[in-house]
């Protein structure tokens, strides 16, 4: 007589028992990925914690909000012994100060407003994390991100998270149709952080009332000016403000401490027309200052593009698509053009202000919530 080995899919997507499916949750000690961790432990999985440690362990002890501190590794040991599962601590502090801390100087130095987040999902955590979540013979990596994936007709795809004030498919753009096939976000569904609280407080855990993260994690009191200047000593050299023609009506201590769109601090005030950051030049240390219609943008360039479409990108003239190019803006409609596989130009019907080089281009599909991708914003 046959064996019957038909299993009905698990919640994680396995034709096999919890028990006998092992995942690797990334810990960074906040509730989110503890209640991630906890569920998966509750519902018999066999669940192995990993934690990363990416600066420096003793500064960080007594710094709160942001992840990935001391505190926060102790706080992600003390959910694994709570709900008895393994927990590792790995020091990625090198790999993390190549693949993002010194990107980030080298990118905000040169009059870029980047989001190291990104970077951190894409060359850290969805690379060496989940090699490493591979090395330990796991079946898929789980994180406590608020997004979605959803199978469909060509495979996994992603989608954003059902409440749209947690959504955080902006900082995962760049996860590759490869990753996605190992990654699960069990967040993703959720209609609100209590419904996240709530969950940590039945299985006990002692981070239930923990506060979100607010900073990155290596920019303390989101100063990045005072970082900037200690990665890079003399960074914050003294120039002149001026207009778009060219006249003095200023000075500043350091290109470093001013973004594009920037109104407040600049220091030249008596002027008739509030001015607004609509440029900065390194070479020649100068912030140059103009009228808000000056910070409209319509056409941005795209490099470095990640495409998550069910057919190859550059198989169109045009994707008529929306786009954020900031986190905290909702989508709104363009036009992708494709000029390689990896670039693109973008022209947004409504124009859009403060459009910075070093933010991302995130592509969404107008009739749902799926992702489609995105790029990287630079000068061109």
């Amino acid at each position: 007589m046959a064996l019957d080995t038909d299993h009905p899919l698990n919640s994680l997507g396995f034709a096999k028992p919890p028990s006998q499916t092992r995942v690797v949750v990334a810990m960074s000690g906040g509730v989110d990925s503890s209640v991630v961790a906890a569920q998966l432990a509750e519902e018999g999985y066999d669940v192995v914690g990993v934690t990363l440690q990416l600066y420096d362990h003793g500064a960080a002890l007594a710094k709160k909000g942001a992840c990935c501190a001391g505190l926060d590794i102790h706080d992600a040991r003390r959910v694994a012994e709570t709900m008895g599962f393994p927990h590792y601590v790995l020091d990625y502090e090198n790999v993390f100060k190549d693949a993002v801390i010194d990107e980030f100087a080298d990118s905000y130095l040169a009059g870029a407003t980047p989001v190291p987040c990104i970077r951190c999902n894409e060359r850290v955590k969805f690379k060496d994390l989940l090699e490493t979540a591979r090395d330990l013979e796991a079946d898929c990596m789980a994180t406590g991100h608020y997004i979605q994936r959803k199978m469909g007709a060509a495979g996994p795809e992603l989608h954003a998270a059902a409440d749209a004030a947690r959504d955080q498919s902006y900082f995962l753009f760049s996860t590759t149709a490869e990753q996605l096939d190992y990654l699960r976000f069990p967040l993703g569904h959720l209609t609100s952080k209590a419904e996240t609280r709530a969950l940590a407080a039945r299985y006990g855990l002692p981070v239930a009332d923990k506060p979100d993260s607010q900073d990155i994690c290596f920019v303390p009191n989101g100063n990045y000016a005072a970082v900037i200047e200690k990665l890079r000593p003399g960074a914050a050299e003294p120039g002149e403000i001026v207009d778009v023609d060219g006249r003095v009506l200023g000075t500043h201590k350091g290109v470093i401490h001013y973004t594009i769109g920037q109104r407040r601090g600049l220091g030249i005030g008596g002027l008739e027309d509030p001015l607004y950051v609509v440029k900065l030049d390194v070479d020649t240390k100068r912030v140059i200052v103009g009228p808000k219609e000056m910070l409209s943008t319509r056409v941005v360039p795209l490099r470095e593009i990640n495409w998550l479409g069910d057919t190859p990108f550059d198989s169109a003239a045009e994707w008529h698509v929306a786009v954020k190019v900031r986190s905290t803006r909702p989508p709104r409609e363009a036009v992708i053009r494709p000029l390689s596989a990896t670039t693109a130009t973008v022209e947004l019907l409504t124009p859009e202000e403060g459009v910075s080089p070093g933010q991302a281009c995130v592509f969404y599909d107008p009739a749902s919530t799926r992702v489609l991708g995105g790029g990287w914003i630079w000068k061109g």
